[in-house]
């Protein structure tokens, strides 16, 4: 729940809280400031994590065209909008990015996601030959498309990215900041299309932006691998000044209490269907 081996309930309690709401192995969260340093925070623990592994030549970043990752330098660089990127040089090396999914001509007036573009996922797999799967740490993806305009997964793309990430050895990123917190009918994208990435990263409704507040979420096994007590000098030597803020832990403990005690979630996903056939309306 902290950084610095020091700590206080409501950030403990917070983070105990937090992780009921994501699927397994997801069970151990590291609190920052903003979506924007949970992105960078991220990238930097796939990294450190194949380095403790053994695998220091995993070294390679993979984003998404017209993805967003907030604005932080690892951001910038796997993000895929290029207004946020063209004023900053060469950003980070060694970072590649897969095509987006957005498919108008074949899957406009999709309802629900989209049948069309599966395909698109195998861009993961062409890097892989190309670099060799030794040397990509991870990929990063927003499971639901946000500022890049609102892109939905085709059917199968998301469990395409999960089975090439896992055959090769490559951590998965959701960047669930705007998917998060029932904007799915969830609490997070992976538990809406069932595909469990390795890390997530969080914010904006973890504290119904009320206070600045972030996490990254990890599996068990990235947790452990920092934590075992027979590989001393291991650790994730990372952190911000004002990571798991007392008064931003109460804001977020007071969010979740309201998410749970009204069912937002639920609500959400009980509108999807009058939503869809809102939108589906324009087709006529």
């Amino acid at each position: 729940a902290h950084n610095f081996n020091s700590g206080h309930p409501h950030a403990f309690n917070f983070a105990s809280r937090l992780v009921e709401h994501f699927p397994e192995p997801l069970n151990h969260v590291f609190l920052t400031n903003s979506g924007s340093e949970s992105v960078d925070t991220a990238l930097k623990i796939a990294l450190a994590y194949h380095q403790h592994k053994g695998n220091g030549s995993r070294q390679r970043l993979i984003g998404r065209e017209k993805a967003y990752h907030g604005m932080g330098f690892g951001g910038i660089s796997v993000g895929g909008l290029v207004k946020n990127r063209q004023s900053f040089g060469q950003l980070l090396p060694g970072t590649d990015h897969i095509r987006h999914t957005l498919d108008i001509e074949r899957n406009a007036f999709s309802r629900g996601l989209p049948a069309h573009g599966v395909e698109f996922a195998d861009d993961l797999q062409r890097l892989v030959d190309l670099h060799g799967a030794d040397n990509i740490a991870s990929v990063i993806v927003e499971p639901v498309a946000g500022a890049g305009g609102v892109i939905l997964p085709p059917q199968g793309y998301l469990e395409r990215l999960r089975e090439i990430c896992t055959s090769n050895g490559i951590l998965l990123i959701f960047d669930e900041v705007i998917t998060g917190f029932g904007r799915l009918g969830a609490a997070s994208a992976a538990e809406k299309f069932g595909v469990i990435p390795d890390i997530i990263t969080i914010a904006k409704g973890i504290s119904n932006a009320t206070i600045p507040l972030g996490g990254v979420l990890v599996s068990d096994g990235i947790y452990n691998t920092f934590m075992a007590i027979d590989s001393p000098g291991v650790e994730l030597n990372h952190g911000y000044t004002y990571s798991g803020h007392p008064v931003a832990c109460a804001a977020a403990l007071a969010t979740l209490d309201i998410y749970e005690e009204e069912k937002l979630f639920q609500r959400a996903d009980s509108l999807e269907q009058a939503w869809l056939d809102g939108l589906m309306s324009f087709q006529d």
